[in-house]
């Protein structure tokens, strides 16, 4: 013990010497990097912050305004689903996902939500592209949207040239230009059709993204499966084999991993099906549909409260701590069962 006391006395004066005779620079260094990276932990936090929820209807009009335009059908979802991409791209912080330097870096949160927002912007613009812009199978798609697709695919992480954001930002100008011939009277190869086949579609690949999802976060806690890949069908074949039984457990190092791009998908949903309830009103209300959609809209909307807790709690389902991957499962599940109970009342007559 006395040995150890002794050696750690020398360790602490040769410190103090080596500290004494670097001078001032020396201490200006150390202090310089020790402010640096005060700096990097203040403005981490500061981007750590989600973006709140916007008034669609009201977003849609301000566009329209300054466009000097008229707020045609699909405008208002057009209008959206732009307001959803330029928040992720332009929000506090920036796009963090492809960050090289501090604090971006050493985020992972907001990359993620960001990653739940993206892959909502792929889906409906493809959506936009494939269905909503085109009356029959037969029909030509449009240009603006045949370019606002792939770019909005690029690489999520690519930092060098090209970049991501500008990327990302040639598919927001092809929107951009997709949206103004909407509105243009004299541009009558511009369309988009709010049709219940249309939106049905577009819902089917809702209800699949959401129902990964939840089994996802429900994974949190790990649970016993049993495989029910090839289930309703005798003559169903699958590549390999798969255990009868099977243990699903999210790694602990990705449950917040998970729930963020949860909270991501969810607040892009709420925006564009928002936007859904403006250009598709008629046909929701034919369909007595109207409400089934606002349900849907308003369990997403309460993922979006704020987290309390410091860090994304893992406990167990029924123990002392909570589980917020559970919480957040249990909004994504019944959004994803009414999605389902909504395309049914959109394909009766």
């Amino acid at each position: 013990m006395g040995q150890f006391a002794d050696r750690l006395r020398e360790s602490r004066e040769r410190l103090q010497d080596w500290w004494a005779d670097g001078g001032y620079g020396r201490r200006l260094i150390f202090a310089l990097i020790a402010l640096y990276l005060l700096a990097c932990l203040i403005i981490g936090f500061f981007w750590s912050s989600e973006p709140d929820l916007f008034p669609v209807r009201e977003r849609a009009e301000q566009r329209a305004a300054s466009m000097g335009l008229d707020n045609v059908i699909g405008f208002t979802t057009i209008s959206t689903l732009m307001e959803v991409t330029e928040t992720m791209l332009y929000k506090r912080g920036g796009y963090l996902s492809n960050d090289v330097f501090p604090p971006g870096v050493w985020l992972d949160n907001i990359p993620n939500w960001e990653y739940g927002v993206l892959v909502q912007v792929r889906d409906f613009t493809r959506a936009l592209r494939k269905d909503f812009s085109r009356s029959q199978s037969q029909s030509t798609e449009d240009k603006d949207l045949a370019i606002a697709e792939p770019q909005l695919h690029f690489d999520s992480d690519s930092w060098a040239v090209p970049s991501t954001e500008s990327e990302y930002g040639r598919g927001l100008d092809a929107l951009h230009n997709y949206l103004r011939r909407l509105a243009d009277p004299k541009e009558p190869t511009a369309q988009f059709y709010a049709r219940a086949d249309n939106l049905r579609q577009w819902l089917f690949d809702v209800e699949t993204r959401l129902g990964s999802l939840s089994q996802r976060l429900s994974a949190s806690v790990g649970k016993a499966r049993l495989n029910t890949d090839l289930a309703g069908d005798t003559a169903a074949q699958q590549s390999t084999p798969s255990d009868y039984d099977q243990e699903v457990k999210t790694p602990w190092s990705q449950v917040d991993d998970v729930f963020y791009e949860a909270r991501g998908t969810a607040w892009a949903l709420a925006h564009i099906l928002r936007a859904v309830e403006v250009d598709f009103r008629d046909v929701l209300e034919k369909k007595n549909a109207l409400v089934s959609l606002r349900q849907i809209i308003r369990e997403l909307e309460a993922t979006q409260e704020p987290l309390w807790a410091p860090m994304v709690m893992n406990g167990s389902g029924f123990g002392l701590f909570a589980n917020h991957s559970l919480v957040m499962a249990s909004y994504i599940s019944r959004a994803n069962a009414a999605i389902l109970d909504l395309r049914e009342l959109l394909s009766q007559g």
